[in-house]
């Protein structure tokens, strides 16, 4: 990359961090609310719901990914791309929607829940956030920065100020849920702009294409978020509920270690989706360890501090096993930077080798007596084979439809 290419990069790596940096520290900041404001058992099922609302999400995060790699390799078709983008994200809104609600008469047994609203109410989210997830793919795809970053805080600010204020009305799982809903409309109003497009295109694209990557993307990333998000549903149905409540606790460091790195990913996405060569891979994949190494480092060297991080006192059982919940986030967040670079090449071969991953620790988990401890570092561990095993066999690059 030339010093004048880089200059664009590194404004957008600022710009895209920072405001990835206020969206989590918010969007932790609610989950920080809920710990002071629940008790472990009710804290337990938000996180459950949490998982339930992140793997449904993947939709929303598919598009997103196949929406911004056509339009970094193709930006003189961009207003073709936004028409057909704009069709696919209704249909892709209300299917996600539709299945995760559907779903709540399976899953609210589950997780022990009284009611099937709460699962609902995280269909009816998903909506909202799937037509977010156009808007940012528009927005990454485009490398319009300032505009991504701005939907990115709206989503952590909505949910903040939303979902606490749900929790402060009654403390209870399902009244997060409702501010969560009304907290996803944030985002989708602030990025309304993306949608606009440069100018009407001249004929109307298939949308089957789109479709078809969109539906690849979305098999990758729920692959990956079923992984990262497992072990709160094992936890939830395996555990009694002071564990699951303690577990709870934990993995609020662990999806902060997770998510601390993930705009290094979402700015060298166009790079990785140009790049006919390992060299934005392997600086994608240092600079998420880095950040993840001091995010460990700095949790095993003050476990108190972290312990206020993730609710205070009445989670002091965990302290010393905190910086293992930390690993076990950064691990996960080295195999999300080489998913999202099979997407953006376009690699086949990605999705079994996850499954595979979702195969051995949900063996692991219920083969083997496994507590806390046990758990967090079969999560770890599974992770980091993971990771090593995509990075030596990267898939089989495909060129763009």
């Amino acid at each position: 990359m030339t010093r004048e290419a880089a200059r664009p990069a590194l404004g957008g790596t600022t710009v895209v961090a920072a405001g990835m940096m206020v969206s989590n520290v918010v969007v932790y900041g609610f989950s920080v609310a809920s710990a002071r404001l629940l008790v472990p058992a009710e804290l337990g099922a938000v996180t459950a719901l949490l998982g339930i609302l992140l793997m449904g999400n993947v939709l929303s995060l598919g598009l997103q990914a196949a929406t911004a790699r056509r339009l970094a390799v193709d930006p003189a078709r961009s207003a073709e791309i936004i028409g057909v983008v704009r069709r696919v994200m209704v249909l892709a809104g209300a299917a996600a929607g539709a299945v995760v609600a559907l779903s709540s008469v399976a899953l609210s047994p589950v997780l022990k829940l009284d009611s099937v609203v709460p699962v609902v109410l995280c269909g009816v989210t998903l909506v909202p956030l799937t037509v977010m997830g156009a808007e940012a793919g528009i927005a990454q795809g485009s490398e319009r920065w300032r505009s991504l970053a701005a939907i990115y805080v709206a989503n952590g600010l909505g949910r903040l100020v939303c979902g606490t204020a749900a929790l402060l009305v009654e403390p209870s799982a399902t009244s997060a849920l409702v501010g969560i809903a009304i907290g996803a409309l944030v985002p989708v109003l602030v990025g309304l702009p993306q949608l606009r497009g440069d100018a009407a295109p001249a004929t109307r694209a298939s949308r089957r294409p789109l479709m078809a990557e969109t539906f690849h993307g979305t098999h990758a990333l729920l692959a990956y978020f079923v992984l990262s998000s497992l072990d709160s549903l094992v936890a939830r149905n395996r555990f009694d509920e002071h564990e699951s409540g303690l577990y709870a606790a934990g993995l609020i460091l662990t999806k902060a270690a997770m998510f601390l790195p993930q705009f290094v990913s979402v700015v060298l996405f166009p790079a990785l989706a140009r790049d006919r060569t390992s060299r934005s891979r392997a600086r994608a994949v240092l600079l998420v360890g880095g950040c993840c190494a001091v995010a460990v480092a700095a949790t095993a060297a003050l476990p108190r501090v972290a312990l206020v991080l993730v609710g205070g006192q009445q989670y002091q059982e965990i302290a010393g096993r905190l910086w293992l919940f930390a690993l076990a986030g950064a691990c996960l967040a080295i195999v999300n930077t080489l998913v999202l670079d099979a997407l953006a090449r376009h690699a086949q071969g990605i999705v079994a080798l996850v499954w595979g991953a979702v195969a051995v620790l949900l063996g692991v988990a219920y083969g083997l007596d496994v507590h806390i401890t046990g758990l967090v570092c079969s999560v770890a561990g599974v992770a980091a084979t993971l990771a090593l095993v995509v990075w030596l066999v990267p898939g089989r690059s495909r060129a763009p439809s």
